[in-house]
């Protein structure tokens, strides 16, 4: 039977409406959540599921939640199939269920409209601890999953519109900073509550049957616009290699490779990797689908709508269980989000651009933060977090712009904000010394890329714990188009740490404690440059050093560019194109 087409204005009202739902969603969970990663970072994600369940909106968030969104939504209604009720209410965060990282939680909510399961909401949110021997979870010391926090397969924590309130005290007794948990956990209920609310009025006005052929409608136009586009793409296969780099864990360096293979307007993705490590690096099913999925739309850069549909062509193979990007139980996997999904992300962009090099980009810079926990003795309680502006990387360049300052990593892809230093100040009691861009960070091309950032803190009245996690530490975001840097060390990240008057540099991923009048400072890659550095105009060069972007070293070895005078920034041309010419 032929599904009958939805009049224009129709479908761009129902349209509307589930962007508007979704992002009052997400508005929710800003307005009424606890933790500063929620209410200043933004660190979730919200979309929208058919009965099937099929992804009707994802949400312009964070692309490591909403690829794994997918995978974790079919898991969980198959988990409760035959016992979804309305008023029910699903808690999950274990990737052995399609989730992400533990710490990454998610709210189901199914939506019924006369009887019947119509909907499902969905929020995903980054709590601030999960339980564990490490606070924020991120345990760089962790050989297996049990070591970093709480499994959650899916559980009710409504039962039919009845709380269990036994059960969500049993989670939060076992997290940190139980009034921040609690407080996002709420948040997330609410966002889901909000979400359905707007559904269940939407079918009020138009029919349940209206709206569903609208929805059919729009999931098909996200798949005709990733059919054309793959259809444009030559036949054949093409692979893409990125380097993981050994955070200085004895693991060396790991080669993740994506193989794309492109026949007619439908697309295969192949991942392969090492096996997975005794380190918190592994990345399990779902948490890849995010990588692969961010890889796909960077080249992609298609509109919207942004739905299920859009994957509708294209299938995926991880790779056997138990290797890097296809973990499987005990591996420790916490900071899968960004190592390795960045450099999966890159590796499946790499294949596609060799397909298509017009379309060629610079890589991100990856992502490179702390997390910080101690003893509030304003409010006599313990409190932790994990830093989200620590890890404001910069943005890769294009063939027809330099890239954006401080809006990485990659993994997050401009989603996530810093939020006020005075409301960070506020949280916690801490003094932040310095939040700025690093000068000669983005790397050099004749478009540069965007720099990276410095975050710098001090603990003000007792010992704090610092835990960093990530990398980037040693190699550079990649560039494009023979795009190439001289001056590498101001373009990876670094932990200074200063005791004592003295500075000690680390690269590793590590669990310190910082006492008052000590300082943490971490340092953020910048994104990658496109097109060759000599090719970039001089005055561009002279300006981004007038900005202080760009040192007079970085000029003249990132660039060709001698400066002769500091004072008045005059250029020696002579020399520049005597050393552009060498």
């Amino acid at each position: 039977m032929t599904r009958p087409k939805p009049d224009p204005i129709t479908l761009s009202v129902v349209r509307g409406v589930l962007e508007t739902t979704q992002r009052e969603m997400t508005l929710t969970l800003e307005q009424t959540a606890r933790s500063s990663v929620f209410n200043l970072a933004h660190d979730y994600s919200t979309a929208l599921f058919n009965h099937t369940p099929e992804m009707i909106l994802q949400g312009q968030d964070i692309p490591i939640h909403l690829g794994s969104l997918i995978p974790a939504m079919k898991s969980v209604a198959a988990f409760f199939q035959g016992d979804i009720h309305e008023g029910d209410l699903i808690l999950h965060n274990d990737p052995a269920y399609g989730g992400s990282h533990i710490i990454d939680t998610c709210m189901y909510y199914p939506v019924f409209y006369q009887g019947e399961l119509v909907f499902w909401t969905v929020c995903k949110g980054h709590l601030t601890d999960v339980g564990g021997p490490v606070p924020a979870g991120y345990n760089p010391n962790a050989t297996e999953i049990y070591a970093e926090g709480l499994r959650i397969p899916p559980v009710k924590l409504w039962d039919r519109g009845k709380p269990r309130h036994d059960v969500m005290n049993l989670l939060l007794t076992n997290m940190r900073a139980r009034r921040d948990q609690e407080g996002d956990f709420n948040a997330l209920i609410g966002a889901c509550l909000v979400g359905a609310r707007n559904l269940v009025r939407l079918m009020d006005k138009y029919g349940k049957q209206v709206v569903q052929d609208c929805i059919a409608e729009l999931l098909d136009m996200a798949e005709a616009h990733m059919r054309k586009l793959i259809a444009q793409v030559p036949d054949g296969t093409y692979t893409g290699t990125a380097v993981l780099e050994d955070a200085g864990h004895g693991f060396g360096d790991m080669d993740i490779t994506a193989t794309v293979t492109i026949q007619g307007d439908g697309c295969h993705i192949a991942v392969s990797s090492p096996p997975q490590v005794p380190y918190f690096i592994n990345s399990y099913e779902g948490n890849s689908h995010s990588g692969v999925y961010l890889g796909l739309m960077m080249f992609a850069q298609l509109p919207p709508p942004y739905n299920e549909g859009l994957y509708r062509c294209v299938t995926t193979d991880m790779g056997p269980k138990g290797t890097l990007c296809n973990a499987k139980s005990p591996a420790p996997h916490m900071n899968c989000t960004t190592t390795p999904m960045e450099t999966l992300t890159d590796a499946v962009r790499l294949a596609f651009e060799q397909a298509a090099p017009a379309k060629v980009s610079a890589s991100w810079g990856h992502a490179n933060g702390c997390n910080i926990a101690g003893w509030d003795k304003r409010h006599d309680e313990e409190y932790v977090t994990m830093v989200l502006a620590s890890i404001i990387s910069g943005a890769g360049a294009t063939a027809s712009q330099d890239g954006w300052h401080a809006c990485g990593p990659e993994c997050c892809f401009g989603a996530l904000t810093s939020g006020d230093i005075e409301m960070l100040e506020h949280s916690y009691p801490i003094i932040i010394h310095r939040y700025s861009l690093m000068q000669d960070s983005g790397g050099a091309g004749q478009f540069r890329g965007g720099s990276g950032t410095c975050w710098e803190v001090e603990p003000l009245d007792s010992p704090m714990t610092l835990v960093t996690f990530g990398e980037g530490r040693r190699i550079p975001a990649m560039g494009a188009a023979g795009a190439r840097s001289a001056l590498i060390p101001p373009k990876v990240g670094r932990l200074e740490l200063t005791r004592h008057g003295e500075t000690r540099i680390i690269t590793e991923n590590v669990i310190e404690t910082i006492q008052p009048g000590e300082r943490a400072a971490n340092r953020n890659p910048g994104g990658g440059g496109y097109g060759d550095p000599y090719a970039r105009p001089v005055e561009k060069v002279v300006e981004d050093v007038r900005n202080g972007l760009v040192s007079l070293e970085g000029a003249r070895l990132d660039y060709g560019v001698v400066i002769a005078d500091a004072a008045t920034l005059a250029v020696d041309h002579a020399a520049t194109a005597a050393l552009r010419a060498a």
